[in-house]
């Protein structure tokens, strides 16, 4: 792990891993938030809408993957889960945010970029290949690879093969 690396996925991990505790706390909270959303969405989901039980995966998932990114195992696919949470958490704080007042107004501006940021993090935090080749760039250079050696050898069989016949047909 680089030396940037080291404390960076802690550092934005910290934030994730302090909400997916207090969304465990606070379950009734979370599940008053989650509940406009929830009553929107229960027709088109296949099982029945839960908000307590819904708002603990929610804090459970945070928790669990945000001490993973911390930890630095599984690292893109934790961060990549916690990009999906918070795109989510961004969603439904900013629809049930406080806008009667100016101070609530601003409050929830800065919830929104605060929550834009974090998700922006987790989102490069996902791509990052810690200076090593993703498995879609290792498999394409593979296939390239082979398919070069495979041409060679198709080649060199190929005038084997003439080579044969040309000795069987002129003898």
């Amino acid at each position: 792990m680089s030396l940037i690396r080291f404390p960076a996925r802690p550092m934005l991990a910290s934030s994730f891993v302090v909400s997916g505790l207090d969304k465990l706390k606070n379950t009734d909270d979370t599940a008053r938030q989650l509940s406009p959303l929830l009553r929107r969405a229960s027709d088109s989901l296949p099982f029945p809408a839960d908000e307590k039980l819904i708002a603990r995966v929610i804090g459970g998932t945070q928790l669990g993957a945000g001490a993973l990114l911390a930890l630095g195992k599984l690292p893109r696919f934790s961060a990549g889960l916690l990009a999906l949470i918070s795109g989510l958490n961004t969603f439904v704080e900013w629809r049930s945010a406080d806008i009667s007042t100016k101070e609530g107004r601003l409050e929830r501006r800065a919830q929104l970029l605060k929550n834009i940021s974090l998700t922006g993090g987790a989102l490069l935090a996902a791509v990052d290949t810690a200076g090593k080749p993703s498995l879609a760039w290792r498999a394409e250079h593979l296939a390239m690879d082979a398919r070069k050696a495979g041409g060679k050898q198709l080649k060199k069989a190929d005038r084997a093969v003439r080579k044969a016949v040309d000795k069987t047909v002129g003898a």
